[in-house]
């Protein structure tokens, strides 16, 4: 699991990129910052701290969704690890190139694959209710059903939340495949064009993006059929779409995010769905 703060692995991690500050603030001095005070010049160094610390967490966060790609590359190529005749393994590597993943990394899950060599990762489905009375859908792949059930029931447990039966809430949500572009990779016009040609359901574009659902069982064509288009998008797979949305209020929902991000941090996990609605000022007070 990645570490949070106050575990031992973000300790260390902050000691690290604490200690790399302070020694490049020594052996690279700038002749423009000798010459002003020293009280100006170790203001300089929280700065670097600050950005050693986000380069570290930029990549542990890196890594985890490559171990999340990783997964799922294992399990799409069990049935075939040729991508013409298995869609799911040609989404899956779709979603790993659109993340950067070097080429090396994804030759040798499939390698491991071909030669029966990969993990044996079970999918599972947990469902159940967090503060305010939201909904959540954690999908997560394991090699220890037990370990991962334990661990997302103590987190909702702990942040006031609690663990349902698989249909307690998956019905407040509709299966989808979803595909999503950055804003400036076209117009919103164009977008609805490109994606009433191939056949997708909705498509919602504004200021953030453009967000296309589809059928799940129409989702590998329609993904393909955009990326003739518009290239790889910038994140793509099937997901649970919220019916209707609960509104949250700022106390509920600060404890809502600690739960979703214990869930992030969980391994397993490969993805979470739930039906809240953070109001903007909310979201302000977080921040």
């Amino acid at each position: 699991m990645s570490g949070k703060a106050g575990s031992p692995s973000f300790d260390l991690l902050y000691v690290f990129a604490l200690g790399l500050a302070v020694g490049l603030s020594r052996k690279k001095a700038n002749p423009t910052i000798k010459q002003i005070s020293n009280k100006r010049s170790w203001q300089a160094i929280p700065n670097l701290k600050i950005s050693c610390i986000a380069k570290v967490r930029r990549t542990k966060k890196r890594a985890k969704v490559f171990g999340r790609l990783i997964k799922e590359l294992t399990v799409a190529a069990r049935s075939s690890t040729d991508p013409d005749s298995n869609p799911r393994l040609r989404s899956a590597l779709s979603a790993a190139r659109a993340a950067n993943m070097p080429k090396d990394n994804i030759e040798r899950v499939l390698k491991r694959a071909e030669g029966g060599e990969g993990e044996n990762y079970d999918e599972i489905r947990y469902e159940g209710y967090g503060p305010g009375g939201t909904a959540l859908i954690v999908d997560a792949m394991t090699d220890n059903r037990n370990r991962t059930a334990s661990e997302v029931r103590a987190a909702f447990n702990k942040f006031g939340g609690s663990l349902g039966e698989t249909g307690s809430v998956s019905f407040m949500f509709d299966r989808v495949g979803q595909i999503t572009y950055p804003a400036d990779v076209t117009d919103a016009d164009t977008m609805f064009e490109a994606v009433l040609e191939a056949g997708a359901e909705n498509v919602e574009s504004d200021e953030n993006g453009h967000e296309v659902t589809c059928a799940p069982d129409d989702f590998n064509t329609i993904r393909e059929a955009l990326e003739t288009v518009f290239g790889a998008p910038e994140e793509s797979g099937l997901t649970w779409k919220p019916q209707n949305l609960i509104a949250v209020d700022e106390g509920q929902a600060a404890t809502l995010l600690k739960l979703l991000d214990a869930l992030d941090d969980n391994d397993d996990v490969q993805n979470v769905s739930s039906n809240f609605d953070i109001s903007d000022d909310v979201i302000a007070k977080l921040a």
